[in-house]
């Protein structure tokens, strides 16, 4: 069977280090940490004081009021950022075959915080149930593609991918498979997340699996450091227009990149641990690799999922050395999660636009707040810790996994006409 190829025509960004594309890829060069302390809520009783907020944003600079009420924070970031993608890929909403767009969107939890406040104050309440009539619709997963395809009109496939951390990233494979396989011209995919509330921080700190680094909250998301004491929670929205490639060449669309592959697998292991040998992770990248046709020594750069957790990115580096052989060494591996903390549901989206950024300038961002050595972890590889190193990408690897060892891989690469 001949699949068609697919291309990403539009970027969108609404992150802790930047709320637009220009913004974002600006603070991944520079190398910004989006990490401070909580302002959202008083964390006097709390163990995490400090988060990756995204900053500077108000719900009325994008909607009317009383729109932003009927729309949880996670649902207002993926309407803003799908936004910026779809004018970034030039869509002409009248002459686009609307039954042959869909909306495909990751979201690992969705509406945590509607459904903190409905249940908070049912329980300060007097015992009569008395919720919002939006409590449902602003809470669910799905709410997201479906805002995005009311919006503008798109009645292709729409609905939410869960899968925890992996979310966005088979959000993206799904995309992909979609329009290799002929059923749509144009999906609108990616994921966004808004955790950082009480309920997210408290469930997050009771698993201790958040970094405890109050004094020096800037420096406390460190991929791959030997003092790394666990993941920065963040939020925000990342969205990738993918497009069937002579659907965009016919219209004149901009192309960043080729979408060349997609690969998942799972732990089978535990319901938060990654397996220690990485067997998943191996798997993952390999299926990625055969999916896209490509040698594992033509890859170039990957970021990694990288959560800085202490378990997660040795076994993730064992996975890449056992995968890569020789060739890892040469690769350029880097964790945007260093500046962007956890998002969650949308980290596979917006590190894969970092992945794409990186191909098109030729820059690989940087892992920051590296000062420690980890003996555990081969010193062979180049992590591109600190400081951003110029490198030609043709290929880009985007790893993203979720509690309950769900994994997801995704291949991108330089345009070849």
């Amino acid at each position: 069977m001949n699949l068609k190829r697919v291309v990403v025509t539009g970027l969108g960004a609404l992150t802790p280090i930047g709320n637009n594309i220009e913004e974002y890829w600006d603070g991944l060069v520079n190398g910004k940490s989006g990490c401070a302390p909580i302002t959202y809520f008083d964390t006097e009783h709390f163990k995490t004081k400090f988060a990756c907020e995204v900053k500077n944003y108000n719900p009325t600079d994008y909607f009317e009021r009383k729109e932003a009420r009927k729309l949880d924070k996670f649902a207002q970031y993926a309407i803003v950022s799908s936004e910026e993608a779809i004018k970034d890929a030039a869509i002409d909403l009248e002459k686009v075959d609307k039954f042959r767009v869909g909306v495909i969107w990751g979201a690992g939890i969705g509406g945590l915080e509607t459904f903190q406040e409905e249940v908070i104050g049912y329980a300060n309440g007097n015992g009569t149930p008395r919720f919002n009539p939006f409590f449902i619709p602003k809470m669910i997963a799905d709410i997201a593609p479906g805002h995005i395809s009311i919006r503008n009109g798109f009645m292709g496939p729409n609905y939410t991918t869960v899968s925890a951390c992996a979310s966005s990233a088979n959000s993206m494979i799904d995309a992909l498979n979609y329009i290799r396989l002929g059923h749509c011209d144009i999906i609108v995919t990616g994921g966004s997340e808004a955790a950082v509330t009480i309920a997210g921080m408290g469930g997050f700190n009771a698993m201790h699996a958040l970094s405890t680094r109050n004094e020096s909250p800037e420096t406390a998301s460190r991929p791959f450091d030997a003092t790394r004491d666990g993941f920065v929670l963040g939020e925000g929205g990342g969205a990738l227009i993918l497009e069937e490639y002579e659907h965009a060449k016919a219209r004149g669309a901009k192309i960043y990149a080729e979408v060349v592959g997609g690969g998942m697998s799972s732990d089978a292991y535990h319901m938060t641990a990654p397996h220690p040998d990485g067997i998943g992770v191996e798997r993952v990248m390999l299926n990625c690799l055969r999916d896209a046709g490509v040698q594992p020594e033509q890859v170039d750069a990957i970021n990694t999922h990288g959560t800085s957790t202490p378990l997660g990115d040795v076994a993730e580096l064992k996975a890449i050395t056992k995968v890569f052989g020789d060739h890892a060494p040469t690769m350029n591996i880097n964790s945007t999660k260093s500046m962007t903390g956890h998002l969650l549901g949308a980290a596979g989206a917006i590190e894969s636009i970092a992945s794409i950024l990186a191909m098109q300038h030729g820059i690989v961002p940087p892992t920051i707040n590296h000062t420690t050595v980890d003996e555990n972890i081969d010193s062979r590889l180049n992590l591109t810790l600190n400081k951003a190193q110029k490198r030609d990408i043709t290929y880009a690897m985007s790893n993203t996994f979720g509690f309950g060892g769900h994994n997801a891989c995704v291949l991108f690469k330089k345009l070849d006409e």
